[in-house]
């Protein structure tokens, strides 16, 4: 998609937002074992670093595309029974892209949502805090290795802050994949992690994704975020 198009969408999006919202309706759901899950705050909790907009296209258009696409592609399958756990962990080379990309942008959306927060930032404390300034020597440290990570992703996709054993460690994934998949080049338990895709800073930052990863410092939750490290 150029950017040409996503702007198209974006804009066409919003307007379809107000209509569905000023009417009192939300955006129905295809049918199928899979559901989207509201946000967990409102979507102008994470202004001014990620913006109302951004947040209800991303969640209520994207988010929503991937499990209505996801409940497509299992229909009538043995993966309809699967909880999306263990659904994406069986994602290999040999799984359908349908499957693997819309069950991939159904977890890491539903993770990503709940790694931030209003009036979070800050800095991580206690064990994970441990863990990192004994990996990267400082919080300082992880964050530019984070950031050289995030803007090295070529295209879209996502960076990470996987649990492998006792050791953490910054991965990136292309797409919609994460390091839980069997197919994953460097698998782990993700404790944090990033959405690097276009759509989900270009409202606001256009094309300046560094700005993005810099800006999102401030909306992730530092106490959820060490929950999933322990």
């Amino acid at each position: 998609m150029n950017r040409s198009e996503f702007l198209k969408l974006a804009f066409g999006a919003s307007a379809g937002l107000v209509a569905f919202r000023s009417f009192g309706f939300s955006p129905a759901q295809a049918e199928g074992p899979f559901k989207l899950a509201p946000l967990p705050y409102d979507a102008a909790a994470l202004e001014p670093h990620i913006d109302k907009m951004t947040m209800e296209i991303h969640h209520d258009r994207h988010h929503k595309a991937y499990v209505d696409n996801l409940n497509k592609a299992v229909a009538g399958t043995p993966m309809a029974q699967m909880d999306i756990d263990a659904l994406v962990k069986s994602v290999s080379s040999s799984t359908p892209a349908a499957v693997r990309n819309n069950a991939g942008g159904h977890w890491n959306h539903t993770f990503f949502w709940n790694i931030m927060g209003p009036s979070a930032g800050g800095a991580p404390k206690g064990a994970l805090a441990d863990a990192i300034n004994k990996k990267f020597g400082s919080f300082d440290n992880f964050k530019t290795e984070w950031g050289k990570a995030a803007t090295a992703r070529f295209g879209s996709g996502w960076v990470w802050l996987i649990k492998t054993g006792n050791d953490i460690e910054i991965t990136s994934t292309p797409n919609q994949d994460n390091p839980l998949m069997a197919l994953a080049e460097k698998k782990g338990t993700p404790i944090m992690g990033l959405d690097v895709w276009e759509h989900a800073y270009y409202l606001k930052y256009q094309n300046k994704r560094p700005d993005y990863v810099a800006a999102a410092w401030n909306a992730f939750d530092w106490n959820k975020i060490g929950k999933n490290f322990s």
